[in-house]
């Protein structure tokens, strides 16, 4: 599989599903934008603030297997 990514107003998130261990470690830290129920499952359009996008970065750093990546505005 090959890193998909998701688009957001401030950052996005590039997401492998090969390399993810299942941790949930995104979903407990911001449910309301990893939501394993809703397609797509990764809304970084939920992240729309500083403040929230801050969180996503750091919610996204703790991913165990480097599944999730933070893609910086410009980087792409």
């Amino acid at each position: 599989m090959t890193r998909k990514l998701y688009t957001g107003p401030l950052v996005s998130v590039s997401f492998d599903g090969e390399l993810c261990q299942h941790a949930a470690e995104c979903v407990r830290g911001m449910p309301d934008v990893f939501d394993t129920a809703a397609r797509p499952w990764i809304d970084p359009d939920r992240a729309g603030t500083t403040e929230a996008a801050d969180l996503l970065r750091e919610v996204v750093a703790r991913c165990p297997s480097g599944a999730l990546e933070i893609v910086e505005p410009g980087a792409r």
